[in-house]
């Protein structure tokens, strides 16, 4: 029996996406639900996935004081490869979740719950995708190889975690956080300490920011039975999100001095800023937080895009002092 797609339900807008991206206004009406799948009309994931890669490439470079094209071409090729990914990602999350996104009213304008296209169709698409981000990763050397091979573990476990754990944050923090080790291996042809220091400090951000984005959903995900942070915190979310802010700054901090010891004070005082700026921002969120709020959840979930880019922006300017 050959799985046809239902007509959609509306216009194909995803629920969340976006009012007049580029997707739903510009791309070919043919290719928009592919791009919806890759949510590629909600840019903020493909940030928060590449933010922490430009974090442990800028690392390398700030731990020698040296910006050569190869870290020019593991931050562009992180940029695509992070587009990529995320997309098969989402894909992936998709197909995995078909049955429940359809029950939830912020998801249920996806692609494959709204009948845009067959679960066998996103299938080639999510391959398609990964297929091509794997030629950009075969440029980066053998251990950054290694290192996107085995992120394939925690991206192919995520989609599962909500249905077995209360910690269904923990699992995506793992897969979006890779990049920093990656990357920093991709540069520098090594790993150390200090990349993990990284890489644990962007799980707690993640943890920070998606449990934020997951008070959206937590009436329909307590109806239907998904576990999550939000559901976990309950009303002491505000405390447990303190926790995480600090945790993130601690971690981030350490692999800063453990990195940059050796350099000049100046180079130190600066990366620091790294730490202390995402801080700052996280702060600045938690004034606003209101969980009972979806749409101002949704707006700090967004607004991570710059807490991240504060941090690469300190980095960045390490790197030349």
């Amino acid at each position: 029996m050959i799985d046809t797609p239902k007509a959609p339900e509306t216009s194909g807008q995803v629920f969340d996406a976006v009012k007049g991206n580029w997707v739903d206004s510009h791309a070919p009406a043919w290719t928009r639900p592919y791009l919806r799948l890759s949510r590629a009309d909600r840019p903020v994931g493909t940030w928060l996935l590449l933010l922490p890669c430009w974090w442990g490439a800028l690392l390398a470079a700030a731990e020698t004081g040296t910006f050569g094209l190869r870290t020019l071409w593991i931050m562009i090729g992180c940029a695509l490869g992070a587009w990529l990914m995320r997309g098969a990602g989402c894909t992936w999350n998709d197909i995995s979740d078909r049955n429940f996104d359809g029950k939830v009213e912020r998801t249920k304008s996806r692609p494959i719950p709204s009948g845009q296209v067959t679960v066998k169709q996103a299938a080639i698409w999510m391959v398609l995708q990964a297929l091509i981000a794997l030629v950009i990763l075969l440029s980066f050397g053998k251990l950054a190889i290694l290192l996107g091979l085995l992120s394939l573990v925690p991206v192919m476990i995520y989609p599962f975690a909500k249905r077995f754990t209360w910690w269904p944050q923990v699992f995506l923090g793992l897969a979006f956080n890779w990049g920093a080790i990656l990357a920093y291996a991709a540069v520098s042809g090594r790993l150390s300490t200090a990349p993990f220091f990284f890489y644990f400090a962007g799980i707690a951000w993640t943890i920070f920011y998606d449990t934020i984005y997951a008070h959206q959903d937590k009436d329909d995900d307590a109806m239907i039975g998904i576990k999550s942070t939000a559901l976990l915190f309950g009303d002491d979310t505000a405390r447990w999100l303190r926790r995480f802010l600090v945790i993130t700054v601690v971690l981030m901090g350490a692999g800063v001095v453990e990195a940059l010891v050796d350099r000049s004070i100046l180079a130190l005082v600066v990366a620091l800023g790294a730490p202390w700026a995402m801080g700052l921002h996280m702060t600045w969120q938690m004034t606003k937080l209101d969980t009972e709020n979806p749409d101002m959840c949704l707006k700090l979930f967004r607004a991570n895009r710059d807490t991240g880019l504060l941090a690469a922006l300190f980095l960045a300017v390490s790197v030349f002092l």
